[in-house]
């Protein structure tokens, strides 16, 4: 028995993922590993060339695993941990076998309160520590409430960056493109504004602003003709995935399908001339985090569909067809509040469990 324990313990060490629970799916039964466990509060994840990743907790820390070994990197920004801030997504460029640079969305401390900023910085050879970390961007101005920071960043196919930020809780701020709140912006690398994004020149709108009137998106990714999609927290009711469009009003709070928590009805209704529709909504709300549209390499059959994690009811949705409607929900003991959810380069389906505080995989089982 202690010669076993022993062996099991090696694997461990070793990296061997621990088998969690297989699922049945519409593309035959699939295989859950769990890759790390005991994360406090984890938000995203990013893979790594040489095989390892990197896992953000809200709290602050940026966490490197590999070989079955979990480490603190040094030099991370100092975040403002309070409500729905901390320490959010991570995105690693096209080209981060050259650059090394790594994007990071967090909530700073600023006049007001706090508010959704943008850091750059470069991981050392070891995976130890960022260096020559900066700020390209941060939200006008902060605010003293905790949530709807948004807070993804994803890079576009000319190397851009989008920047989803949530209202802060001040709904008609949504509506005010003079500021940041409830929207997508999109900047250079190195934080200047794109001299073709919407509203450049337009007097009383952010330069930075690509789209705007949105409540809290807190999923976002590229599909496979390079447009990016967004899922959405609604009130009660109303969550959304949006197809974002140059320039374009998604509505909050004008228009929702959705209710205010009192059970009042919010704004003018679902649909306002010149205000963008939702390609899905859920209602009631799932409490959408993480999207991910699939390239169908491990699975062919799955290719060109959107996965959204629900926070509310532990499952992974999965949306297709003309209509963008759900056709499936993949739950089982390891989606426990899901809040992100990204494919690997070998096409495997890794999502967080903030309910295990754990990252899983999925593969073919």
């Amino acid at each position: 028995m202690r010669l076993l324990s022993s062996v099991l313990a090696a694997f461990v060490l070793a990296g061997v993922a621990q088998a969690a629970d297989p699922l049945q799916t519409s593309a035959g039964q699939v295989r859950i590993d769990e890759m790390v466990s005991g994360l406090d509060a984890p938000w995203a994840i990013a893979h790594l060339p040489d095989g390892g990743f990197l896992v953000t907790e809200r709290s602050g820390d940026l966490i490197h695993v590999a070989g079955g070994k979990k480490a603190r990197v040094k030099g991370v920004p100092k975040v403002v941990a309070r409500g729905q801030g901390g320490l959010l997504d991570i995105t690693l460029p096209r080209d981060f076998a050259q650059s090394r640079e790594v994007f990071l969305t967090f909530s700073k401390k600023m006049q007001g309160g706090a508010g959704t900023a943008l850091a750059v910085g470069r991981l050392s050879a070891d995976s130890s520590r960022l260096q020559d970390v900066r700020v390209i961007f941060e939200a006008s101005e902060g605010s003293s409430g905790g949530r709807h920071f948004g807070s993804r960043v994803v890079e576009a196919e000319d190397g851009t960056l989008f920047v989803t930020i949530g209202d802060r809780g001040d709904r008609p701020s949504a509506q005010d493109a003079s500021n940041h709140n409830g929207t997508i912006v999109r900047i250079n690398r190195d934080g200047t504004v794109p001299a073709d994004n919407p509203f450049v020149g337009r007097e009383g709108v952010r330069p930075e602003v690509w789209s705007y009137g949105h409540r809290n998106p807190q999923g976002a990714g590229l599909d496979l003709q390079g447009r990016l999609w967004t899922s959405e927290h609604g009130a009660q009711g109303g969550d959304e995935v949006n197809l974002i469009r140059k320039g374009a009003n998604y509505g909050w709070p004008v228009i929702s399908y959705g209710r205010h928590y009192s059970g009042a009805k919010i704004g003018e209704g679902t649909a306002k001339d010149g205000m963008a529709q939702p390609e899905h909504y859920w209602d009631p709300s799932i409490a959408p985090s993480g999207l991910m549209v699939y390239s169908g390499k491990l699975w062919p059959d799955w290719r060109g569909d959107i996965f959204v994690g629900s926070l509310k009811f532990d499952y992974i949705s999965r949306l297709a067809g003309r209509d963008m409607r759900e056709v499936e929900q993949i739950e089982g003991q390891s989606t426990s509040r899901v809040r992100d959810i990204v494919e690997a380069p070998d096409g495997s389906i890794w999502f967080i469990s903030v309910g295990d505080g754990a990252v899983y995989r999925m593969t073919p089982g």
